[in-house]
């Protein structure tokens, strides 16, 4: 195919005698073009989101004081219970004391009665205080 049939112009020598056709921008222009960053603005802002925050964290603060205050009067109530019963735990742990003591002096009666200058229930340290058993009983080797 020729150059005198794709531009219909019969007879051209040159190509320098091609009429020229450009293309060029439609009646009225082209529409402007769409080069900034446009981020839709979806949720809450920064501030807002600080605020819920600080806002939740002072209320569970706020909670955990609360609790704290119920739990301190809880276990000052039970301390008070236990001091409260104290004296009537030494006086049942005195008169239990007092009756193994009597038996511990009989046994020991009975054990060294043969023994000339002997005296029952005297300490053998000569330390001028008396000392309770450690233990809570006084002959575990009887029982």
């Amino acid at each position: 195919m020729t150059e005198a049939m794709v531009r219909k112009k019969p007879g051209m020598v040159s190509v320098k005698e091609m009429p020229v056709l450009q293309d060029g921008p439609p009646p009225g222009g082209f529409p402007p073009v769409r080069y900034a960053r446009r981020i839709p603005n979806k949720g809450p802002s920064a501030a807002a989101i600080f605020l819920a925050t600080f806002g939740a964290f002072s209320y569970g603060m706020y909670q955990v004081g609360q609790g704290n205050k119920i739990r301190r009067a809880l276990k000052e109530e039970k301390y008070a219970a236990r001091r409260a019963i104290i004296p009537l735990l030494q006086a049942e742990e005195d008169e239990r004391f007092v009756m193994e003591w009597k038996k511990s002096l009989e046994e020991e009666a009975k054990i060294m009665k043969d023994v000339p200058g002997w005296k029952v229930g005297e300490s053998v340290y000569h330390s001028g205080r008396w000392m309770p058993p450690a233990t809570g009983e006084l002959r575990p080797d009887v029982w």
